[in-house]
């Protein structure tokens, strides 16, 4: 198969070395010579790196690299069987570079979007043969993230959604169905483990480490939510969240959080300023401080904060499930292989119980009386029948 990115960034360049990897043909475009430079330099790099820990040898890695060629006009891809777009967050630009690119490609070139929020609609709405498009979202860094959301517009035909689901299954990628609505799968259903947890700290009821050392300690989560944003960066992270809130019509379930709006505003953007919600050396590494060791009432107190943070994230994968977003077992994949959760959440639900799902839901909505706690229909629906997600 002939494969041709757009876009020789971190994300273009690390779909480029999936494709090559399973064999295709991979021609990465961009404009700019000096980013075509640097993303060959990085390939070099990481490819090296791999024949030092003994994942491959020189053969696979001239393999590898003799499958990528790297161009500057969109003619190139003209041979392309599967394009794949990853440039800036741009539905205009896309658009134009997307109008431009199937005047080059055969009429059965599949066009997709690797975008992680724009509509697959809008994009589609683009071509003269609207049905040719998708969305293909990888998860950073494309090598090493297992989890890829395939989103076929309401134009996309299914054999072009077939085709997507094989080649990427092909490419050793754990695949994901999800419906074209705001954020897909996972940038939709983890939005709780952000603001819910800012909400917290808004409220005065923990501060930073405290919210973080919950959710590992008890939940088994790789990092905190305020690690992870400081990892991410405030900036994007907060970008990301008012455009599902915007896009969702302004839902209370998805409403940004004037603390990480201000931080982002004051320049504190995590690991990659040096500053966030925690510190960072010169080197990204974070500045621990010497906190004391949890009395029994903190203890009580993450657990609180776990379970609430839990349940919000439940109730949205179940509202997502309510939606026909996706399917039961994309969406715990999703969430597993996606953003490295330790268990899938619809599978938590189970393991929790239905009921405690909804006791505790109710528990908020009762205290606060804001639509953000509002309780799925799916699950009261399955608590009544005594049901359970697997």
């Amino acid at each position: 198969m002939n494969v041709g990115i757009i876009g020789s960034g971190t994300m273009g360049s690390g779909i480029a070395q999936v494709a090559s990897t399973a064999g295709c043909k991979v021609k990465l475009y961009d404009t700019n010579h000096e980013a075509l430079d640097k993303a060959k330099a990085a390939l070099e790099k990481i490819l090296s790196r791999l024949i030092e820990k003994g994942r491959i040898d020189a053969n696979e890695k001239n393999r590898i690299q003799s499958n990528i060629s790297y161009v500057d006009s969109l003619k190139d891809l003209a041979d392309s069987n599967l394009t794949i777009e990853a440039i800036i967050e741009n539905l205009d630009i896309k658009k134009k570079v997307f109008s431009e690119l199937e005047s080059y490609v055969a009429e059965d070139c599949i066009i997709a979007s690797n975008t992680s929020s724009l509509s697959i609609a809008s994009i589609a709405a683009s071509l003269q043969t609207p049905e040719r498009c998708i969305g293909i979202h990888f998860f950073n860094p494309a090598p090493l993230m297992k989890l890829v959301e395939v989103i076929p517009a309401i134009q996309t035909s299914k054999d072009v959604l077939d085709v997507s689901v094989k080649t990427i299954s092909e490419w050793k990628k754990v695949v994901a169905v999800a419906k074209d609505t705001p954020g897909f799968i996972v940038n939709r259903v983890a939005r709780p483990f952000y603001g819910e947890a800012l909400r917290i700290y808004e409220e005065g009821i923990a501060d930073f480490t405290t919210i973080d050392s919950s959710l590992k300690t008890l939940g088994g989560f790789r990092m905190g939510p305020f690690e992870l944003m400081d990892f991410i960066g405030n900036d994007v992270n907060y970008t990301v969240t008012e455009t599902v809130f915007t896009a969702f019509y302004f839902d209370p379930r998805y409403k940004p959080a004037f603390t990480q709006k201000r931080f982002a505003e004051a320049g504190y953007l995590g690991r990659k300023s040096g500053k966030g919600y925690y510190d960072y050396d010169e080197n990204g590494k974070r500045v621990e401080d010497d906190s004391a060791a949890l009395s029994e009432v903190e203890a009580s107190l993450k657990q609180q904060i776990f379970d609430r943070v839990l349940v919000m994230l439940i109730n949205e994968a179940a509202d997502a499930l309510f939606l026909n977003i996706a399917s039961a077992e994309d969406i715990d994949n999703a969430m597993t292989k996606g953003v490295n959760y330790p268990k899938g959440l619809l599978a938590w639900a189970d393991e929790k119980g239905i009921e405690w799902c909804v006791q505790k839901l109710d528990e908020l909505y009762n205290e606060y009386h804001e639509d953000r706690y509002r309780c799925s229909p799916l699950l009261r629906r399955m608590n009544k029948k005594n049901l359970k997600f697997f």
